[in-house]
């Protein structure tokens, strides 16, 4: 196992950079296949496997590789090439790890520790996203599969055993913390009208967000209205009056005329698109609170601000907008500023969680170090099998005379004594392959035992043996 990661986050790099490097679903697919060479421009050293992950905050490529630097050079250049971003201006914000520590990054990210609200569940579903791409692509092979799924238990395990969730919450509970401005999230969202601009995922967490703390009327545009509508339908059926609620949630289509006249009548709007440019003009916003005051929604400009939450990256929102008055706009990079200067989360929670992550690297390195020791293994006993059958050729050739009853016998008692002369060093050698350094004890068996390197290769790759 080589697993490197090269990335940036909102711990290394600024959030314009991080806008602008993003990586929508369709550039994440051309990637995935242009690292493991699928693609039109296969990287130049050897990618046995790839996933990325895109988030918010992040943008992180994984790989199982062959080479150290030149593994790190091919997936700079194609994270560059792909995000638009210079090397020269990505560089020095990237940062990489590899092996134990690629993993002990991973698990980590997965426990929420790497996140900008440190704790907050929402990363798991995000990994299981990556995980899910890659498998889609058949760029995830043994390595990844095995890291990525062990990533989401140790996640889901840091949850339940320890205090995390209750030091961190998830960003839209941030972000609507910073739009209240010291008063109670479930108060200050309580009886609102507001306007959701996207129906993936983040705006799916959104709206149930709001729809718990309050919020009894929730407009939801979007680009493919049925999606919209079934959003719509599954929060009515949530928090509905049908099911004891107070909310009423519809769907519109997105176009500039709807947006414009559901933004008049809005009282919060969360927006979260896959969108790449602007989807909300300052010289909108001004608009429709020239709207809203007319419709009696303010007595002033001042009175009661329209609040504007963007959590898409690229942003949705107009920076422009923070200039109108009676708008607050809190994005991405006000999140990132204000996570940045906190006191963060309870320090013994966290303590937990990162002995919880040591703990689970440790074990899956073992786990991995056993794994690779394997296929060595499993060869050296084929060629044992191999030796026995080619002596008992050889004897019955010698001895033509030999009944089936003594013929059995004899390669029975030539097994057995095969088997326990390499049971106590194949037994031994794979407790030794679980320590640090354990790779060696492979190298050092094919060389005492001569084995065939594609022998070994067929026993750790048994797929590409079946479609051969």
């Amino acid at each position: 196992m080589t697993v490197l990661v090269v990335g940036l986050s909102h711990r290394s790099a600024p959030v314009s950079l991080l806008e602008r490097a993003a990586i929508d679903p369709t550039t994440r697919g051309t990637l995935l296949e242009e690292m493991v060479g699928a693609g039109c421009c296969p990287l130049a050293e050897p990618v046995l496997e790839a996933s990325v992950v895109s988030t918010c905050n992040r943008i992180e490529l994984y790989a199982d590789v062959e080479k150290f630097h030149a593994g790190v050079s091919e997936l700079t250049a194609a994270l560059a090439r792909h995000s638009g971003v210079g090397v020269e201006e990505l560089t020095p914000h990237l940062y990489v790890h590899y092996d134990d520590r690629a993993v002990h990054h991973l698990f980590s990210v997965a426990c929420g520790l790497d996140s900008m609200v440190v704790g907050e569940g929402q990363i798991l579903g995000q990994l299981k996203n990556a995980l899910a791409a890659a498998q889609e692509r058949r760029t995830a092979g043994r390595v990844l599969n095995e890291l990525f799924q062990q990533a989401l238990r140790v996640g889901k395990r840091a949850h339940s055993e320890t205090g995390i969730d209750r030091a961190g919450q998830s960003l839209v509970t941030f972000g609507l913390e910073q739009l209240a401005a010291g008063a109670p999230v479930d108060e200050w969202v309580a009886g609102k009208r507001v306007l959701l601009i996207g129906a993936g995922s983040m705006s799916a967490l959104s709206a149930a967000t709001l729809a718990r703390a309050g919020a009894t009327e929730l407009v939801i545009v979007n680009r493919t209205v049925d999606r919209a509508e079934r959003l719509a339908t599954t929060l009515a059926e949530s928090f509905g009056p049908e099911a004891g609620g107070s909310l009423h949630a519809r769907a519109v289509p997105i176009n500039a005329i709807s947006v414009a006249a559901e933004l008049a009548l809005a009282d919060i709007v969360v927006s979260c698109t896959g969108a790449t440019g602007t989807v909300l003009t300052a010289d909108a916003v001004t608009k429709a609170l020239g709207e809203r005051q007319a419709l009696g929604r303010a007595d002033g400009p001042e009175a009661r601000p329209l609040a504007l939450l963007d959590l898409a990256m690229p942003r949705d929102i107009d920076a422009g907008v923070r200039a109108v008055p009676g708008a607050r706009l809190v994005d991405i990079e006000s999140l990132a500023a204000v996570a940045g200067g906190g006191d963060g989360p309870v320090a013994d929670d966290v303590d937990a969680v990162r002995g919880i992550v040591a703990d689970e690297v440790a074990v899956f390195g073992a786990s991995q170090r056993a794994a690779h020791i394997t296929p060595t293994v499993v060869a050296l006993r084929s060629m044992a099998r191999d030796v026995v059958a080619a002596e008992m050729s050889r004897l019955e050739g010698r001895l033509p005379g030999l009944d089936e009853r003594e013929r059995t016998e004899i390669t029975r008692t030539v097994r057995r004594v095969v088997d326990k002369l390499l049971h106590a060093p194949t037994v031994r050698v794979k407790e030794l392959a679980q320590e640090p350094g354990g790779a060696d004890y492979a190298v050092a068996l094919r060389e005492l035992f001569d084995l065939d390197p594609q022998a070994v290769a067929a026993v750790s790759n048994p797929e590409q043996e079946r479609s051969s």
